[in-house]
């Protein structure tokens, strides 16, 4: 930028520490990602063990969903306010408390109020590190390459929880809460060594109270309503609608109050880009698809084909390794010579015809026949498809408003991802019980409700396609609505094609 630099201090070390300083909030975003599945394969050890009911066992996970996807959008502009290595330090801290708690816990309530402080820390930590990539890396083809490697452990680091998952509950199942107390205090020292203190633009900037209110309950409210009401009692249960409705105002309330005051806690400048906008939208369909192979193909593989927990995480390492190599070694070549959209279109694709495959997954089936192609397929679609949606979710996002776009991106990855489980989970619950009671087979009926889950995800992702065929532009530099920071005067918009 020419003239005079009004941007706040940016959150990233000197310029040969940059990749130093990348690998090691990626490490800090990994631990959290991990900590969203590698529960799920404890879960039965938990149930055993602390003598949960079926109901009170999903508030293991519920606590942790509401907390963390609830807080990242007013995260994510705080650390843009006070600085985004002081909202990392301080996620972290939390993030390393609240597991250390979950494990000592030997009470439920102890638990699950545990998981949500850990929701809490895990939003805080993750929030803002998008945005410090972006402002740690300004030229594009570096840029590029940087985000895939995140968007390789936003994405591939659930398949790896599922792997960790099965490994460390075959000893103890307090072990994978443990495990995140060393890994916190090292990330944590690391990053006060390695990441230069920015000042952020000072509270006077958009402290926003009641913006800050109306974003969080709502969005608790939002995620609330779909992990207990509407996965319990159905969409249209009257307590559903009631609480859906609530959720619904409470957003309205705060985009109008967003539009009104002066300092807003979300500027909706950012939204006048095509793209931002598309891609956020396009990671609510295409993660809420994705959702249902990664835990009701986790069901499937345990309930149907009796895979053991340690099985079924290895059954996983396909997505994992052809993530890694794509995100890493190719996804930046493939953007910067084919743009972000033209990346992002095949690996949706990919992923399409990997849930339509596994809709015809058999009761009998094999690992190698009908699981190992959707790996294959899932990990090469996902390796493509999210870096290309992170380089486009932060395209023309000015350094002052990058904490808030990275929280804006995590959350609605978050929100898709808790849409995705509470319709699939009740799609394919509603067609097994009918099967049962229509005197099919446990296992058969199972097989078929699962089917129904993953069509529905497959239709996800095509509105995804439709998404970004008609909303995407091809080149953000050329798109006029990518002047979002009027304020300023001038705006450092981050070219990515």
């Amino acid at each position: 930028m020419e003239g005079t630099d009004h941007r706040p201090a940016e959150a990233g070390p000197s310029r040969q520490n940059r990749w130093a300083a990348l690998y090691l909030l990626c490490g800090g975003a990994l631990m959290i990602v991990l900590d969203a599945t590698i529960v799920n394969v404890a879960l039965p050890a938990i149930e055993h063990e602390l003598n949960f009911t079926q109901a009170s066992l999903a508030w293991v996970v519920n606590a942790y969903l509401i907390a963390f996807g609830g807080l990242l959008l007013l995260v994510g502009r705080l650390g843009d306010l006070i600085g985004r290595r002081r909202m990392f330090l301080a996620g972290l801290i939390v993030f390393t408390v609240a597991s250390a708690l979950c494990g000592l816990a030997q009470s439920q309530a102890m638990l699950i109020a545990a998981r949500f402080l850990q929701g809490a820390g895990g939003a805080m930590t993750i929030a803002v590190v998008l945005g410090m990539i972006v402002a740690m890396f300004p030229e594009p083809r570096e840029q590029a390459k940087a985000i895939g490697v995140y968007a390789f452990v936003a994405s591939a680091g659930g398949a790896v929880g599922l792997l960790a998952g099965g490994v460390l509950t075959e000893v103890n199942w307090h072990l994978i809460f443990a495990i995140n107390i060393p890994i916190g205090i090292v990330i944590g020292v690391g990053a006060l060594r390695v990441l230069d203190n920015d000042r952020g633009l000072g509270l006077k900037e958009g402290t926003d109270v009641l913006g800050a209110v109306l974003i969080t309950s709502a969005l608790m409210l939002g995620v609330y309503t779909i992990v207990k009401p509407a996965a319990e009692l159905g969409w249209t249960a009257g307590r559903t609608l009631l609480l859906g409705a609530l959720a619904l105002a409470l957003l309205a309330a705060f985009v109008g109050w967003e539009a009104w005051t002066e300092h807003p806690l979300m500027p909706l400048r950012i939204f006048r880009s095509r793209n931002v906008s598309g891609a956020n939208l396009i990671q609510v369909l295409v993660v809420a698809g994705m959702f249902g192979m990664f835990f009701l193909g986790t069901l499937y593989m345990e309930k149907v084909l009796a895979f053991t927990p340690m099985r079924v995480g290895l059954a996983f390492l396909p997505i994992t390794v052809l993530m890694g190599t794509l995100s890493v070694r190719y996804s930046e070549r493939l953007i910067m010579r084919f743009g972000a959209r033209r990346t992002l279109v095949p690996g949706l694709t990919l992923i399409l015809i990997g849930l339509l495959l596994f809709t015809q997954a058999p009761v009998d089936g094999s690992y190698w026949l009908h699981v190992f192609p959707v790996m294959v397929l899932f990990g090469t679609g996902a390796g493509l498809a999210f870096p290309a949606l992170m380089n486009l979710a932060m395209s023309g996002v000015s350094s002052r408003d990058a904490g808030m776009a990275s929280g804006l991106a995590n959350t609605t990855m978050q929100v898709g991802g808790a849409i995705g489980l509470a319709v699939l989970a009740t799609l394919s619950g509603s067609r097994t019980e009918n099967d049962i009671a229509g005197g099919v087979s446990e296992l058969a009926a199972l097989t078929n409700g699962f089917h129904v889950a993953f069509a529905v995800g497959a239709g996800s992702v095509v509105g995804a396609l439709v998404v970004a065929i008609l909303v995407l532009r091809s080149r953000p530099a050329e798109d006029p609505d990518a002047e979002l920071d009027g304020l300023q005067g001038e705006i450092k918009t981050v070219h990515i094609m």
